[in-house]
């Protein structure tokens, strides 16, 4: 023991043991009140937001982080039960979806970032799904990957093997940053202005890097558009940088290529993103990605799900106190450049994912027609056999469900389309199953009115065989309003609704808008026709479309006629 102390305190130590404790009989110290009873120094809360007004899912976040339930999955999958109560929200950090009452198993959505993977990569969903779930393997309007059916008992051998594939599910799901998307084409498009795939591919692994970027108010989605012929829907997205070219020095920037800042696409919402004016060097865009990230995980709605996305923070606060906001995180100024000094993105090729196309290194791509998205095992093992036979094994995924197999010599091109052909594939489209885009439907989706899949193939079908167009239309097919086929940005979008006849039987249905598009052709649909059962669509689509052929002007697009008509005179055509 050590010996008590034998010389009494200095006059110094007793002024300072005087003071503090004649404030420790004044105050209230360390949560304690004027009673002497320990209460909490403050109120807990998550960014501000007391816990009593957090909405369900925020409440789920603040017991035990997404991130931190694989423990769980593991026991789960042992004990071969589905996740329950609040695990079955965290369930989606690591990209397991349970679908009941759709489906009595889990889908897992994978991250592909920049929408490209490699023929052994593209292999492994095949046999995953072989082993472990239903056969199928779906490509998303993200430009990613899903498969579904899985049982409990096989989620750890899927999500390992995904690693052991060198891509990760996590943060598919939830309110997280989803697949970051990049133009299909970048890297040999001979239109594009810059590649644009490493810095997809860096703001992937920023998110996977920084544990703070997950659990954000919402969902939000990431964009890069090189500037290339095939649209990535940038427009779509809470933040998209488009490729453009300074075409005059600024007193901060010297003439060149740079990303142009868009900001708040939400398509469900009838919102496409909006210039910022902002331009930034392609290596700031990650700096600046994580700078607006943080600011919407600390200042986001967490009360209202229904207000909690990107676009509500900005309209709340104004373009001007956000970016004063971002401004703080950044270690280099902002810099803001009048649009007109910049090129304008040209126009992109509609359907331009399908057919064959000229590379910038004199090499070729071929666009495959997948309808729906929707593969088969042997398809994609066909389909990886044939990007190592003709190409260099590269497999483009794209936001219209369908690939690309790029870098095929000139010399094999002819044997590559013989190939694809005796596959049962199709590396031509019409004019209507080109653009043919659904969402998973209530086969697979509990939030789902229709069989969005099955509807979509067989509309195509019957149109095909009543109406010839000679310009690409697309067709949008969404189960709800989640809008994840993004109905509103298609010529003809349709969102799922059940429909009551008179004879009182419910059937499905949809709500049908018309004249949307992106980028070039940028257009929000207009609403034209209510709660229309599904078995009267066909035919209603096949009449307006030859109304169209009938009253069109020259070399007029669908959606330019359905702009200029008024809707009341489309529904009575």
């Amino acid at each position: 023991m050590n010996p008590a102390p034998t010389s009494p305190f200095t006059e110094e130590q007793t002024g300072y043991l005087n003071g503090f404790m004649a404030g420790v009989q004044q105050a209230p110290f360390l949560g304690q009140n004027a009673q002497g009873q320990f209460t909490d120094q403050e109120e807990e809360s998550v960014f501000g937001t007391p816990l009593d007004d957090l909405c369900r899912e925020e409440l789920v976040k603040h017991e035990q982080n997404g991130l931190d339930c694989y423990d769980t999955i593991l026991a789960r999958a042992e004990e071969e039960k589905f996740a329950s109560d609040g695990d079955i929200f965290r369930f989606k950090f690591h990209g397991l979806f349970y679908v009941t009452p759709a489906q009595e198993s889990y889908m897992m959505r994978a991250r592909i970032p920049g929408c490209a993977l490699n023929s052994r990569q593209f292999r492994g969903f095949a046999q995953m799904s072989r082993d472990w779930a239903n056969g199928i393997v779906d490509i998303t309007t993200r430009g990613n990957l899903q498969i579904r059916e899985i049982l409990p008992a096989n989620t750890v051998n899927i999500l390992n093997t995904l690693i052991d594939l060198g891509l990760t599910s996590k943060g598919s799901g939830a309110d997280n940053v989803r697949n970051i998307t990049a133009t299909p084409t970048t890297g040999f498009d001979k239109d594009e202005l810059l590649d644009v795939m490493p810095y997809a591919k860096a703001m992937h692994h920023a998110i996977l890097n920084n544990r703070d970027l997950y659990g954000m108010p919402r969902k939000f989605n990431i964009s890069y558009d090189s500037g290339g012929a095939i649209s990535v829907c940038a427009d779509t997205n809470d933040i998209a940088y488009y490729a453009v070219t300074l075409n005059e020095p600024t007193a901060d920037l010297e003439k060149g290529v740079y990303f142009r800042l868009q900001l708040c696409g939400i398509t469900g919402h009838k919102q496409f993103a909006s210039d910022t004016g902002l331009l930034v060097t392609p290596n700031e865009s990650i700096a600046l990605s994580s700078a607006i990230l943080r600011v919407f995980i600390e200042h986001g709605d967490r009360t209202n799900r229904k207000k909690a996305r990107l676009k509500y923070l900005v309209d709340d606060w104004g373009m001007p106190k956000f970016f004063e906001e971002v401004q703080k995180k950044l270690a280099f100024p902002l810099r803001y450049v009048a649009e007109d000094l910049c090129t304008k993105p040209q126009p992109k090729i509609k359907h331009g994912h399908i057919g064959t196309y000229k590379q910038a290194d004199g090499k070729n791509y071929l666009g495959i027609v997948i309808p729906v998205g929707r593969m088969q095992n042997d398809t994609v093992e066909t389909i990886a056999d044939l990007a190592d036979q003709f190409g260099n094994g590269d497999i483009r995924l794209t936001a219209w469900q369908n690939l690309i197999i790029p870098h095929i010599p000139d010399e094999k091109l002819a044997d590559a389309q013989a190939a694809i052909k005796a596959a049962g594939l199709a590396y031509t489209a019409t004019s209507i199953s080109g653009g043919l885009v659904a969402c998973t439907g209530n086969t697979g989706c509990k939030y789902a009115a229709a069989n969005t899949k099955g509807n979509s193939v067989d509309l195509a079908a019957y149109l095909d065989q009543k109406v010839t167009l000679d310009q690409p239309i697309n067709i949008h097919l969404t189960g709800c309003h989640h809008s994840c086929a993004q109905h509103y940005i298609g010529d003809i979008g349709m969102m799922a609704t059940p429909v009551k006849l008179e004879s009182g039987e419910k059937v499905e249905g949809y709500n049908i808008v018309l004249g949307g598009g992106v980028d070039d052709t940028q257009a929000i649909a207009r609403e034209a026709f209510k709660a229309v059962p599904y078995t009267d669509i066909p035919p209603l689509i096949e009449k307006l479309l030859k109304t169209y052929q009938k009253n069109r002007t020259e070399n007029e697009t669908f959606a330019q006629y359905t702009a200029r008509e008024k809707v009341e005179d489309l529904i009575s055509a």
